[in-house]
């Protein structure tokens, strides 16, 4: 019976007491569910047609092919096409506060574009790095790197705190990490989460790129068969988009203090270590940044966050780049996992990316102001 994972990722995780969110094919649910109520595991069904939730998302929508930024619509899906033109777009129309390069290309030969913000106020400053859609599904992510750009861009002038922030230090924003994943989710599978490498023994595609980094790699909660979701690769950095990215932050070190990543879904704002149960050195500062950072975000809509060491409050794993980029001197390291809690899982609604964002955006304003007071 193969069954997709939604939550955990990894079927190591499912432990008792827990809940744990699958996709089946619409046939295998005819055999599941006697199966289920055999072994006396209560289920709760919570989209029972997953093909018309999608069709209803990704409906024809000619509209959102506007360029300027008045008219892009930041609360709608973007394909990797749509987004890459709107940061070329921002790139040529704001040049005192964007800069966009590319951090190398990905496996089938795709441009990783970052686009640096800040105002160039003076020759050294320090930095925050931020990227989204490491996981392909996760379409909040790629949505919550836009809408972030949009909010710096449009408030810079009258926002005193956003003013601070984007004088006194650069923002490095990845958009799209996984643009081969990101891609293909659109055009082929709503649910692919890997990079798109090819495994010429098992026929499967794709590493996780979260697993990927070179730290304590491998290891508990990563797989090392390709076929499954949370395959580590061949060996560390296999992946290009990975060690692109690794290659930028290793070369950037002493400048970049923090490194937020974004995914989806579990509501959680999570910190090192991910690969171990064991207490960071600088604990009570990353501690209380995200402590606030959650009610900050809390107070926009009242949705909890639950927040802490990802191995205790999410799940053991190793490899991924929040870890690495802990372990490689970045003394800030978060990653979110943006709404829900499983009622739409990866298939979020549109009506829904605003509020997420917003709430997302002060927890972020509030780690960048913590940050600014000093605290290691």
């Amino acid at each position: 019976l193969q069954v997709d994972l939604w939550q955990p990722s990894s079927p190591f995780h499912i432990v008792e007491g827990t809940v744990t969110d699958v996709r089946v094919p619409q046939n295998m649910s005819r055999s599941l569910l006697p199966y289920l109520q055999q072994a006396n595991i209560q289920y709760t069904i919570l989209i029972s047609d997953l093909q018309k939730a999608i069709e209803n998302q990704t409906g024809l929508r000619s509209y959102r092919n506007r360029r300027s930024l008045s008219g892009y619509n930041y609360e709608v899906y973007h394909s990797l096409e749509e987004i890459q033109g709107w940061m070329h777009h921002l790139n040529k129309t704001h040049s005192d506060l964007v800069h966009m390069f590319s951090v190398g290309k990905s496996y089938e030969g795709r441009p990783l574009f970052v686009l640096k913000l800040g105002k160039r106020s003076r020759p050294y400053k320090k930095a925050v790095w931020i990227d989204c859609g490491i996981h392909a599904r996760e379409w909040i992510g790629p949505a919550f790197c836009q809408w972030f750009v949009k909010e710096a861009l449009q408030t810079y002038q009258t926002d005193p705190a956003m003013r601070k922030m984007l004088t006194q230090l650069y923002f490095y924003i990845m958009p799209v990490f996984n643009v081969d994943g990101y891609h293909f989710s659109w055009t082929n599978d709503r649910f692919w989460r890997k990079t798109r490498s090819k495994n010429t023994r098992f026929r499967c595609y794709g590493v996780d790129a979260n697993r990927n980094w070179k730290v304590k790699w491998c290891d508990e909660g990563a797989s090392f068969h390709p076929c499954d979701d949370t395959y580590c690769g061949p060996f560390p950095e296999s992946e290009p988009e990975v060690k692109a990215v690794a290659h930028f932050l290793r070369k950037h070190r002493k400048q970049i203090k923090a490194y937020l990543s974004f995914h989806a879904y579990a509501q959680m704002l999570l910190y090192p270590y991910s690969y171990k149960y064991a207490t960071i050195p600088n604990f009570s500062c990353v501690e209380s940044a995200a402590y606030n950072a959650v009610n900050a975000l809390q107070s926009a809509y009242g949705i909890r966050y639950r927040y802490g060491p990802a191995s205790s409050t999410l799940y053991v794993s190793s490899g991924s780049s929040m870890d690495w980029a802990y372990k490689n001197g970045i003394p800030y390291a978060f990653a979110f996992e943006l709404r829900d809690t499983g009622h739409f899982g990866f298939l979020l609604p549109e009506t829904l990316i605003k509020p997420t964002c917003t709430e997302t955006m002060l927890a972020v304003k509030n780690i960048t102001l913590h940050l600014l007071k000093k605290c290691h």
